[in-house]
């Protein structure tokens, strides 16, 4: 393995957030409902997400939009992990692939959930949040994306017989964002006090944080019982 030194690689850090940033500014809702000739952001709760597009538009084009945004969030993940695999940060054992991918990531939702080409007026992220746990997790182990993809298929039933739809995002997210944080304190058991180790931590947190926080109206309102209901079984009928 090869030495990364910070000090005289940290550009690439910076343009590789500004670069994923403005991926994550290209939002698929508001493109599909222009195709469609309406505007997302004026239907429904007017979030450009997949979740207000499958309430719009049904759930064959919510399922497509959630798919492009999935993809969205894992493809620059898997990017940063191909481009730095072969690197250690100088003097660790840390591999800069496993902080390159969640800051690849961490940007591109952060795009997505404040695009300045939306004025800052974006989704919230879970789609997007998902792609990445499941794709990165594929970098560790291939078959470890099935795992995510379980994860995700048990967020499906849980939305689907409770019809709380924001409640079964945030579980998902979580679930995946507990595994990929086991997986890197078994890896990196004798340097979790390492400034990298700790960064890649926050990382996670940051991500989960970005992704509650795009939430928050929903949270509020599933605490007063107030928050709308998402019923998948109707919508397979649209």
């Amino acid at each position: 393995m090869k030495e990364f030194y910070f000090s005289s690689g940290w550009y690439w850090f910076l343009l590789a957030a500004v670069a994923c940033y403005m991926i994550g500014c290209f939002n698929f809702a508001v493109i599909i409902s222009h195709i469609k000739r309406k505007d997302i952001r004026d239907i429904g709760s007017g979030n450009p997400g997949s979740m207000n597009m499958t309430r719009t538009f049904g759930l064959k084009v919510g399922a497509i939009n959630f798919f492009c945004d999935l993809v969205k969030g894992g493809v620059p993940a898997v990017a940063g992990y191909f481009i730095f695999k072969d690197y250690v940060f100088a003097g660790t054992g840390i591999a800069v692939s496993d902080f390159a991918r969640y800051l690849f990531g961490f940007f591109v939702i952060i795009g997505h959930v404040f695009p300045v080409t939306l004025k800052f007026k974006g989704g919230k992220g879970i789609a997007s949040t998902m792609g990445l746990f499941a794709f990165s997790l594929a970098c560790e182990q291939w078959w470890y994306f099935f795992i995510a993809a379980a994860i995700l298929i048990g967020v499906l039933l849980y939305i689907i017989f409770t019809e709380w739809g924001s409640m079964g995002s945030l579980i998902g997210v979580a679930a995946l964002t507990v595994f990929q944080a086991v997986l890197f304190v078994l890896r990196y058991s004798a340097e979790l006090t390492n400034v990298w180790s700790l960064l890649m931590f926050a990382l996670l947190l940051a991500v989960d944080f970005v992704t509650w926080f795009a939430h928050r109206t929903n949270i509020y309102k599933l605490l007063a019982g107030e928050e709308h209901h998402t019923s998948v079984r109707r919508k397979k009928r649209s």
